[in-house]
């Protein structure tokens, strides 16, 4: 069975030809181009899913975190430029680190790879063999990549959607986070002349305690900058002595700076922290599956 690297040129290969196909369409194709045998196609996880889809699915989302492919359209795919390019080059396989490598040159249409858990944000290192990770580290070590993959769509997501649908979510996550209180609420303010305050959450249900949202959905070449949020504290004056602003990008180190000096406390969070807060409060996600981790039960042969 070939793994998730091994499946990514057949992935582009058989999307080379410009079709929108569905992500069934496109595992059932993928394995006819790399001869998956019947009984390699029946191999299943212990979740039931099928380990060729599995894995070919681990390579559709890498190779749209880098740009090679995009989504036209829920569970569909298509290849790009950036997708033909890094197709010709590598025609036999090719390797996570190399396209990763790519992204990390300005002259490559690939993009850098998005990753937003504060473990994958350090500087690669060689992983661990398999054998020298006990399997509570396995497991520990799968969810965080697979919260990766979710994080990097949750951005791509939110950047394709129109800023009223942002703005709602951000509101919504603050809500889950129990920034409403018990017995408050939030809303999204109007769309024209909200005087540069996306939302308003009431701690309490007279609204006598109130926090103040931006939020900017920037894709990730569009950062933040200080003018930004000067604005935003021009527009609490009078109103509030703190806010939330949010982005989808990330902001400039004046922007921090200023945020940090200014007297109105001003929280500024960024799309990497963003997309982890949406997973760990379960706002955008669903829980997929659930494994249980099992040990004696030492009072039982007390």
């Amino acid at each position: 069975m070939p793994t998730w690297e091994e499946f990514m040129i057949p992935t582009l290969r058989v999307l080379n030809d410009g079709i929108v196909r569905t992500r069934r369409e496109l595992c059932l194709l993928v394995a006819q181009d790399v001869h998956l045998t019947d009984d390699q196609m029946k191999e299943a996880l212990s979740s039931g899913q099928f380990l060729y889809e599995n894995r070919i699915g681990w390579g559709l989302s890498f190779l749209t975190n880098v740009g090679a492919l995009v989504r036209p359209s829920r569970g569909n795919y298509t290849i790009t430029d950036a997708g033909r390019q890094l197709l010709e080059r590598f025609p036999l396989g090719v390797r996570e680190q190399e396209i990763k490598a790519l992204g990390d040159d300005p002259s490559s249409p690939i993009r850098a790879y998005v990753a937003t858990t504060s473990r994958s944000a350090q500087p690669a290192a060689s992983p661990p063999a398999p054998t020298s990770m006990t399997p509570t580290e396995q497991v520990q070590g799968g969810v965080a990549r697979i919260h990766d993959e979710v994080a990097s769509e949750l951005l791509t997501r939110l950047q394709g959607k129109d800023p009223g649908f942002f703005e709602d979510a951000v509101v919504q996550l603050l809500l889950a986070m129990g920034y409403g209180g018990t017995t408050g609420s939030g809303s999204v303010t109007q769309l024209s002349n909200d005087g540069g305050i996306d939302g308003v959450i009431d701690q309490d249900v007279l609204g006598l305690s109130r926090v103040y949202v931006q939020a900017k959905r920037y894709a990730e070449g569009n950062v933040v900058q200080r003018p930004d949020v000067q604005a935003f504290v021009g527009a609490l004056s009078g109103k509030a002595d703190r806010g939330v602003f949010i982005t989808t990008s990330r902001f400039t180190d004046g922007a921090r700076g200023y945020a940090e000096r200014v007297p109105t406390r001003i929280i500024l969070i960024d799309g990497k922290r963003l997309a982890d807060l949406m997973i760990r409060y379960g706002v955008g996600v669903q829980v997929r599956e659930t494994y249980n981790i099992v040990e004696i039960d030492e009072d039982f042969f007390a």
